[in-house]
């Protein structure tokens, strides 16, 4: 069968997005991760359903690029925000459902979409990380050299560990710059670093508040481009109001025969 496909990515963590709309795409595992081979298939770090939705403008499906449903990813609801005002779905502003609950998001004059991500209720400080869920689980730590850092087997290895089982988490290397904080993630389901992550970004600029209240405005360097997270705190364990900024492109549009 043939599919119809859109590429985008935000901050180069790249995705695949169908128009589901009319229920007629039904993948198996087996088929998404063939589709996000970077050899074999179209190559991306997920793929993304758009689907209608009966409490708001649409409802988002996403997938690692291992072929399995995961949670939130917040540069994959920027780009099915772009792709939903392509398609004329919706205006400048919109609301949808995802597998974590109702997000709003609006593209700003400058093309950069602002998402409102979910609340945090709880960040856990261990000795040398945080633990803390911004849509999807997050492991954040410190490093004196995230550049140099060995993302992939460290970020394995940690993901890996048994109190992190059977689900796993994403791991965040974190360093302070001079105005904000550089990270790189290693993400579960696509097994390796991607060049940036919205959750994970999300999750590292709540971190970096931990002893902290009031509000903030975080600039997040990644390898695939900078972010901004802002966001609101009663508490040091607690954050409210978190609104993820970034880019997302339209890379191409093709078809698939599967």
């Amino acid at each position: 069968m043939k599919y119809t496909f859109y590429k985008y990515h935000g901050a180069g963590n790249d995705f695949i997005i169908l128009d589901n709309r009319e229920k007629r795409i039904e993948l198996s595992a087996l088929q998404i991760a063939h589709m996000c081979h970077r050899h074999y298939g179209i190559g991306a770090d997920g793929l993304m359903l758009l689907q209608t939705s009966d409490s708001s403008d649409f409802h988002m499906v996403y997938y690692n690029s291992d072929g399995n449903e995961s949670t939130m990813c917040g540069n994959g609801g920027r780009c099915i925000t772009t792709f939903a005002h392509s398609m004329g779905l919706i205006g400048t502003a919109t609301s949808f459902s995802a597998i974590d609950g109702k997000h709003t998001a609006y593209i700003r004059n400058d093309g950069m979409i602002a998402l409102h991500m979910q609340d945090v209720h709880e960040i856990q400080h261990y000795d040398g990380y945080y633990i803390l869920n911004t849509g999807s689980p997050h492991y954040v730590t410190w490093v004196d050299d995230v550049k140099g850092t060995d993302v992939f087997h460290l970020g394995r290895t940690i993901r890996n560990r048994k109190d992190f089982q059977p689900n796993g988490i994403n791991v965040n290397f974190v360093q302070n710059d001079t105005d904000g904080i550089w990270v790189r993630t290693y993400e579960r389901g696509v097994e390796d670093e991607t060049l940036s992550c919205g959750t994970g970004v999300t999750a590292c600029a709540i971190a970096a508040t931990f002893h902290q209240k009031g509000s903030f405005n975080i600039t997040i360097h990644t390898p695939g481009g900078d972010l901004l997270v802002t966001f609101k705190k009663d508490s040091p364990t607690s954050a409210k109001d978190v609104v993820l900024t970034g880019p997302a492109a339209f890379v191409f549009k093709g078809e698939i025969t599967l």
